[in-house]
């Protein structure tokens, strides 16, 4: 009497290795040090947008507005400024999303799903950190009161806007994601690679009968 060379409930191998069975793909559950790791990168990045704010603060053209005493009007009649304004603030808050998503691969390697949804969400909030900084410190929002305060046909600054709030906000934190994920894709660690296979497979050996 002689035993099966397999056992019952295991399938034979299949030696060109169509009908094995996928191997279950490396990863596990969420760990309190990439949460931690998250958080980090989310309140560092939303401090940092106080010097975004700072930066915009200087480096936003002006909106000249003069007053004849009963109205305010545009110094310029275009409207350049006010454009580049918004174009100022998510110009810089693409260029913070790209250094702080560099700075996330350097420091952690090995991110994951957490470090990522810490940089968009430190990318949001650094953005309206940066807008309510800017409008704070920039020229007042009562724009009637400054003109009674520095008289007729004195030509002032309009305070600070963003007339694309919602791309403004999402500029850090898209600049952020797809920097890191090229510095990942670019320069990660690698998994190991499959060992190569014979080619023809060689048969199993069969095994002595049992008694």
């Amino acid at each position: 009497m002689t035993a099966p060379l397999t056992p019952p409930h295991e399938p034979p191998p299949d030696p060109f290795g169509f009908g094995n069975p996928p191997e279950p793909p490396d990863g596990g559950p969420v760990t309190p040090a990439e949460i931690r790791q998250a958080a980090v990168v989310a309140l560092v990045s939303g401090v940092a947008g106080v010097l975004l704010g700072l930066m915009w603060l200087w480096l936003a053209p002006r909106v000249g507005l003069i007053s004849d005493g009963k109205a305010v009007y545009l110094r310029n009649s275009e409207a350049e400024a006010a454009v580049g304004g918004d174009g100022t603030f998510i110009l810089l808050a693409l260029g913070f999303g790209a250094v702080a998503g560099i700075l996330a691969f350097l420091v952690h390697r090995r991110g994951g799903v957490p470090l990522v949804f810490g940089l968009a969400l430190g990318g949001v909030l650094g953005s309206l950190l940066a807008w309510g900084v800017g409008i704070w410190l920039g020229p007042g929002g009562d724009v009637v009161a400054r003109a009674k305060e520095v008289g007729p046909k004195v030509p002032f600054d309009a305070p600070l806007e963003l007339n694309m709030a919602a791309a403004a906000m999402l500029a850090w934190p898209i600049g952020a994601m797809i920097t890191h994920l090229l510095c990942t894709a670019l320069f990660g660690p690698r998994d190991p690679q499959p060992e190569p296979q014979l080619w023809p497979p060689v048969p199993p050996v069969p095994q002595a009968p049992s008694h």
